[in-house]
């Protein structure tokens, strides 16, 4: 068998870093991790290609070559995947899907995908094998099982090339133990976290660093401090040992729960262990709406104090926010500018809620009437699919308002002047720049501080932490940098 495993492409987003990307010469942000994952339970005899369209571009030849076309896509990348099925068919290459897109929401593509592979694939891509052995492979696969993912594969590496890369991935668990209303995490991966082992997670670190791997790793977990005890007694000690071992060869990101604040404990052993970002859920500061979408553990604190104290233990907090609930008042916006300028939450993703389908939020608004139109994945795209009790109007220029807001150049440096001061990383012995970090800095100096319109506040920010934060200068002018392309993603869609 020849099989072609093909990454669909992403459309300019926040998430994207399209305007980023080119300071550090790289195409896309991470590789395609689930891909590589489904590789590895392929067959070893069969021939695989990878072929990521975020940095190759995907030409006939490659389609007409294959057996099957595998493709794993998200809901976001849903243009691309449509683009890639016209091709597919106009050649007659058959094509097998799996992945969130089509876990959600397969009934879209029935009658154009051969075989669709839902759920998690260490449970349904081995029952499609055994019955495309046997030649008889159904049209669905589905399957209401969790697997154990100490039994997953590593993901086979070999089958791309670092360089286009601006960071690699890791997975260390599934699920989340919350059960927010717009979220699809608990559809796909349940509420109960489940975990890798401490020797598949050093294993797989390994192999990363093995292959000559030196920069940012991202555990793509639904909420990385899902499993608390498990983190702090097995993983974080493990890992804290290796990257000594190793000179901190890698610096880790991660995503997890505002509770994370809670534990000192938990935070000192992140820091330690290498992690420097994390992105967390804040959505709004008004505790009516977090109440209405059940993010309780939000709720009945001091969401700001809970940020700084993150902060303070080294850990940049990136976070994404919601506006649009049906508890939102007019006043929402200016609150959430307000919130987000004191946070100092540099990376603030605010997006528009959206509906995304098999969620309760979604099954809520279909039974009231107010589903206007499939979700594009992207709550920040300028699209509403539901009816808004505010009005589509006044939140749409509530929305625009708030991002010219906080990415003005003086309003987004103003929030890294403040993130700056409350950050308090662990000393290193030395920064481990890379030369495409050396690239990144020269071109900063001619696109920020030269032609940019943030030119002023550039070199103001220049001098100040060059000078009186030295330590933290390289991260000022990646931050610069990342200013730099959500500015520009914001002005494109406004």
């Amino acid at each position: 068998m020849k099989i072609l495993l093909l990454y669909p492409k992403y459309p300019p987003t926040f998430w994207s870093f399209k305007y980023a990307l080119p300071f550090v010469g790289k195409k896309a942000a991470f590789p395609p991790l689930g891909l590589l994952t489904v590789a590895s339970m392929l067959p070893r005899d069969w021939e695989k290609k990878v072929i990521d369209m975020n940095v190759t571009e995907l030409k006939d030849k490659d389609l007409a070559a294959a057996d099957f076309v595998f493709i794993s896509a998200m809901i976001i990348q849903k243009e691309s995947v449509k683009e890639i099925i016209k091709r597919c068919r106009r050649l007659k290459v058959k094509i097998v899907a799996g992945g969130p897109l089509f876990t959600t929401g397969h009934e879209e593509f029935k009658d154009q995908i051969d075989h669709l592979i839902l759920n998690e694939a260490e449970v349904t891509l081995p029952l499609f094998l055994a019955d495309l052995k046997e030649g008889k492979p159904k049209h669905v696969y589905t399957s209401s099982v969790f697997p154990d993912i100490t039994k997953t594969s590593m993901p086979l590496w070999e089958l791309i090339n670092f360089k286009p890369y601006a960071s690699m991935s890791i997975q260390y668990s599934r699920g989340c133990p919350f059960n927010c209303e717009f979220c699809d995490i608990v559809i796909m991966n349940g509420r109960i976290p489940r975990a890798k082992s401490k020797e598949q997670i050093i294993k797989e670190l390994d192999a990363l660093y093995d292959r000559g791997w030196r920069g940012g790793v991202f555990f793509v977990d639904d909420n990385f401090i899902g499993n608390k005890e498990g983190l702090k007694k097995e993983i974080l000690p493990s890992l804290i040992q290796w990257m000594k071992e190793k000179n901190y060869p890698f610096y880790f990101n991660t995503e997890a729960s505002i509770n994370l604040s809670d534990d000192e404990e938990l935070m000192s052993l992140l820091s330690e262990a290498g992690f420097n970002t994390v992105f967390i859920g804040i959505e709004t500061p008004d505790e009516e709406s977090l109440k209405e979408c059940g993010k309780f553990q939000n709720t009945n604190r001091n969401l700001l104090a809970s940020i700084k104290k993150i902060q303070n233990h080294g850990l940049q907090v990136q976070a994404g926010f919601i506006v649009g609930f049906d508890s939102d008042t007019p006043s929402i916006f200016e609150r959430q500018i307000n919130f987000i300028q004191k946070s100092g939450i540099v990376t603030a993703m605010v997006g528009i809620l959206e509906a995304l389908p098999k969620t309760r939020l979604h099954k809520r608004l279909k039974d009231e009437g107010r589903i206007l139109q499939n979700s594009s994945g992207n709550n920040t795209d300028y699209s509403i699919n539901f009816k808004p009790k505010m009005g589509a109007s006044f939140l749409m220029d509530g929305y625009k308002r708030i991002l010219s807001t906080i990415y003005s150049p003086k309003n987004y440096y103003e929030r890294v002047k403040i993130f700056l001061k409350n950050y308090k990383p662990p000393k290193r012995e030395k920064w481990n720049l890379r030369l495409s970090d050396f690239e990144a800095f020269i071109k900063s100096i001619w696109f920020l501080g030269i032609t940019g319109k943030e030119r002023y506040f550039y070199w103001k920010l220049f001098f100040r932490s060059l000078f009186t934060q030295p330590q933290l200068f390289p991260l000022a002018i990646t931050l610069s940098i990342y200013g730099f392309h959500f500015r520009k993603v914001s002005e494109n869609y406004i």
